[in-house]
């Protein structure tokens, strides 16, 4: 996203303030909370066969990872040197982006027909894949097809392994 500005304009370090402070928190909370928390949901819904197991199992590891994501982010730094803005501001950012990009693909496990609940949530990863590689692509300035192929590589990585360990742990 080029501009016809100087890097020194004040909408040019707007941006990057906003970016810096706002954006990539959330980013972080987002990619976090829809990788961490597959391999749990979907080693519980293979585990179990319920979806409401995997729905508890999916809110509870959304809201720990919020928590644990949002203290993370507020003690890394107090954001004087490094420019990223209050800790404060940061850590709520990141905490419920996290919790968000958990309870996305965590919702379909509400509907009581699991071959439902787990084609629902497949879609849901997908685009939540997909919508975390287009902010990267359009804040980070990553490049667009190298961006999906690392991010949608990384989910299926954690996803394949939650679905191995709910297969692997309802046959033993």
């Amino acid at each position: 996203m080029s501009s016809p500005l100087p890097p020194s304009t004040p909408a040019i370090r707007h941006e990057h303030v906003f970016v810096l402070q706002k954006v990539q928190p959330a980013l972080l909370g987002l990619m976090d909370g829809s990788v961490s928390t597959l391999a749990p949901i979907f080693a519980t819904a293979g585990l179990t066969g319920k979806p409401i197991d995997a729905f508890f199992v999916g809110l509870a590891a959304s809201l720990g990872a919020g928590i644990s994501m949002g203290l993370a982010e507020a003690l890394s730094d107090d954001g004087k040197v490094s420019g990223r803005g209050t800790p404060l501001g940061r850590g709520l950012i990141t905490g419920l982006a996290t919790v968000l990009g958990g309870m996305l693909h965590t919702l379909p496990f509400l509907l009581p027909d699991l071959k439902a609940a787990l084609t629902l949530a497949y879609v849901v990863v997908i685009l939540e894949l997909l919508a975390i590689a287009l902010i990267r692509w359009k804040y980070m300035r990553s490049p667009l097809g190298q961006t999906i192929f690392q991010v949608i590589v990384g989910g299926a990585v954690v996803f394949g392994v939650g679905v191995w360990l709910g297969r692997l742990g309802a046959v033993g």
